[in-house]
C-alpha cells in the first residue's frame, strides 16, 4: 500500500483540487467482497477512535457508520433514483441517448451505452447517496482495468463508496487476463481517437507486465482528503489542504 500525493489536471471545487492525497493498496489473492469489506472496518474504525462513537456529525446531519453499509448495483440505483426509467432499456444506446439529452448530458452515437449510463448515474444518483452506501456492478465501458463479472460480461467486479453524496473510495477486482486487457486497451484507443479525452492509451509496458503472471488481486484507492473532510466537518477540501490551489488574483 501507498499513502501519497496525485495529481490530475482537472478543475477544482468544493471536493477536487489538482494536488491530493490518496491511499492506494492492492490484496493479492483477495475479491472485491474482500475489499469491500476492509474499507467498511476501516471506516468504523477510524469513527470508534476519533469519537468513541460510531455516530458523527457532518454539515448538519447525524450519520451511523456502524454497518453493515447499504449495496445497490449501479443499474439498481438508476431506477431506484429515476423510476420513470425503463428498467429493460439501460443497456439500449439509443434510449440512454434520448435520457441524456433530457438530462441536458452530452450525448452521440460514439458514446457507448456503458458510458451513457455511468454519466446519468453520476449526474442524477450520485449526491443523493447520503447513508454510507457501496454501489457495484459497474458496466465494462468505464472499467477498463477492472475483472468482468463471471455471470454478467457487460459489467465488472468493482465497486464505489459514497457517504453524504461523495465518493470516498473505488475498488475493484484486478484485470490480469493480457488478452482480454490488450483489447479493453485497444477499444479505449477508438474512443480516444473518437474524441474522449479521458479515454486510456495503449500501455505495451503493462501489458508485457501481465504476461509474465498476476494473481487474483484486488486493489482500492481511497481520498483521504475527502475522509478527512467528513471526520473533521468541514464543507470544502481547501478547509483540510495545507497549501489549497489559489485563484489568480486578477
Amino acid at each position: 500500500y501507498e499513502i501519497n500525493r496525485s495529481f490530475r489536471n482537472e478543475g477544482v471545487s468544493t471536493l477536487h483540487n489538482p494536488e491530493f492525497t490518496m491511499l492506494e493498496l492492492y490484496l493479492a489473492y483477495a475479491s472485491y467482497e474482500d475489499i469491500m469489506k476492509l474499507v467498511e472496518e476501516m471506516v468504523i474504525k477510524i469513527a470508534e477512535d476519533l469519537n468513541g462513537s460510531t455516530m458523527i456529525k457532518y454539515q448538519d446531519q447525524e450519520y451511523d457508520l456502524s454497518g453493515p453499509y447499504q449495496r445497490m448495483t449501479l443499474e439498481e440505483s438508476v431506477i431506484q433514483f429515476n423510476p420513470d426509467m425503463d428498467a429493460n432499456k439501460l443497456r439500449d444506446q439509443d434510449y440512454l441517448i434520448n435520457i441524456c439529452k433530457k438530462l441536458k448530458i452530452k450525448a452521440d452515437k460514439n458514446t457507448t451505452a456503458g458510458k451513457l449510463l455511468f454519466e446519468i448515474f453520476e449526474k442524477t444518483v450520485e449526491d443523493y447517496l447520503i447513508e454510507p452506501t457501496f454501489i457495484t456492478a459497474y458496466p465494462k465501458d468505464v472499467s477498463p482495468l477492472s475483472r468482468a463479472n463471471d455471470e454478467d460480461s457487460w459489467l465488472v467486479d468493482r465497486f464505489e463508496f459514497f457517504i453524504a453524496g461523495t465518493e470516498l473510495a473505488n475498488g475493484f477486482q484486478e484485470l490480469n487476463d493480457p488478452d482480454d486487457q490488450s483489447d479493453r486497451f485497444k477499444a479505449q484507443v477508438k474512443e480516444r481517437d473518437s474524441g474522449d479525452d479521458e479515454a486510456m492509451v495503449y500501455d505495451e509496458d503493462y501489458i508485457e507486465a501481465l504476461e509474465y503472471g498476476m494473481p487474483p488481486t484486488s486493489g482500492l484507492g481511497v481520498g483521504i482528503d475527502r475522509l478527512v473532510m467528513l471526520f473533521t466537518n468541514s464543507p470544502s477540501i481547501r478547509d483540510v489542504l495545507f497549501f489549497p490551489h489559489m485563484r489568480d488574483k486578477s
